[in-house]
């Protein structure tokens, strides 16, 4: 997590403070203070008065350095000698910006980065654990383990994208001061997947809601067209937030590679939102569907509900996780210094980094195929390392030196 770092945005803004500075240094040339004192001077980012020897000046930090809180003060020390403080290190005039930091808040927000990190590490290790068991089981191949693979591959590029952000961009003050083309396609690409992710999940309700609802459909027609709506439709709005956010936003949008709020982020909340609303409309119809056929009469034999429809009340059961619905929630973020803002943060935090375990978990490692393909597979390695024993064992004894006089031969 970077500390600080002066934006290109706020180049022109140092420089007029600086020229301010200099002009009321020059009105104030014949100073008030009696005795030794340290003469007024500009630092680079703020402008310090003349200040009387064994005193020290204060200022309001400077808003336009990332990371300072503007309502704290930094000081700046005058010697006995009235000159000003040198920094031991370099013996160089030194102002005290340590204090402009909320370490408490920084150190805060540090857990809150590793608890994403460590979410996205253990979701990318289970997806990719996921996408190797349902590609190795030739038999699971079908349209719906076809979808939740798509899935997969979206959270897993999502969240490698999100590691690579955290440990490249966020720990590198000279990229974000830079703000070069290289991090900027980092945020539009690892912003795509994490579209994908919410786009997929719409797909995923929509083909169980088509299933269950419409009895005669192709599936391989409507997964072609889900495969087109799964990665087709956030590139469209991708490609609009970069070309409004790079064109048409001003200039403190564009600044440390562009990990800041704007207003253009609507662009891709909006079809987040749609997204989810549309799976809340999906998984109640679904729930509906499920709810009749449950209580329709029983057959002539007296039979209940069929396995199959017990396996889709089930699957939507498992649905309404996968749906993420908790991320309706994200709009109603408080405010910082709200006193729910840690809390909040941290659940967002846990939500959204481990939700690729969750869905692996339910999609894969608990799925019923996919337990017994690998039971059925285990059992045969089982089986055919006791037949190779038992086999390896009988030769050794029939070859088990000379026979025995009077014994006889087998």
């Amino acid at each position: 997590m970077a500390l600080s770092t002066t934006t290109d945005a706020s180049v022109d803004e140092i420089a007029q403070k600086r020229l301010e500075c200099l002009e009321t240094l020059n009105e104030t040339v014949d100073t008030t203070i009696s005795g030794l004192f340290c003469p007024g001077t500009w630092d680079g980012w703020l402008c310090w008065p003349d200040t009387a020897a064994g005193t020290s000046a204060y200022a309001l930090c400077p808003a336009f350095i990332s990371g300072f809180d503007p309502t704290r003060f930094a000081h700046k020390v005058c010697s006995e000698n009235g000159e000003w403080f040198r920094h031991p290190e370099t013996n160089r005039s030194w102002s005290n910006y340590t204090t402009c930091i909320n370490l408490d808040d920084f150190e805060w927000r540090k857990q809150v980065n590793l608890i994403y990190e460590t979410g996205y590490a253990i979701s990318l290790i289970a997806i990719l654990l996921s996408l190797a068991i349902l590609s190795y089981f030739r038999s699971l191949k079908c349209a719906r383990i076809t979808l939740h693979m798509n899935l997969f591959v979206s959270f897993a590029c999502n969240n490698s994208l999100w590691l690579l952000w955290y440990r490249l961009v966020l720990t590198d003050l000279d990229l974000l001061k830079e703000s070069g083309a290289g991090c900027i396609t980092l945020h539009l690409v690892l912003h795509y997947f994490l579209l994908t992710n919410y786009s997929w999940m719409l797909c995923e309700g929509f083909y169980l809601h088509t299933v269950l609802v419409s009895a005669f459909v192709s599936e391989k027609k409507l997964l072609k067209w889900l495969l087109a709506l799964g990665w087709g439709s956030p590139a469209f709005f991708i490609v609009l937030y970069g070309f409004l956010r790079g064109y048409a936003s001003p200039p403190n949008d564009t600044i440390e590679c562009w990990m800041n709020d704007s207003s253009f982020n609507k662009v891709f909340v909006g079809p987040v939102c749609i997204s989810m609303l549309l799976n809340l409309v999906f998984l109640f119809n679904i729930m509906r569907v499920l709810l009749l056929k449950l209580k329709a009469p029983a057959g002539p034999q007296g039979a209940g509900p069929s396995r199959t429809i017990l396996q889709a009340f089930r699957a939507t059961l498992l649905l309404v996780p996968l749906l993420g619905l908790q991320y309706i929630l994200t709009p109603f973020r408080p405010g910082n210094g709200h006193p729910y803002e840690r809390t909040y943060e941290t659940m967002l935090a846990c939500t959204s980094s481990f939700q690729g375990l969750f869905v692996a978990v339910l999609f894969c490692f608990l799925n019923g195929e996919v337990i017994a393909q690998v039971k059925r597979k285990w059992r045969t390695v089982f089986l055919r390392t006791r037949a190779n024993s038992y086999t390896a064992t009988q030769v050794s004894f029939v070859r088990c030196g000379p026979p025995v006089p009077g014994e006889e031969k087998v």
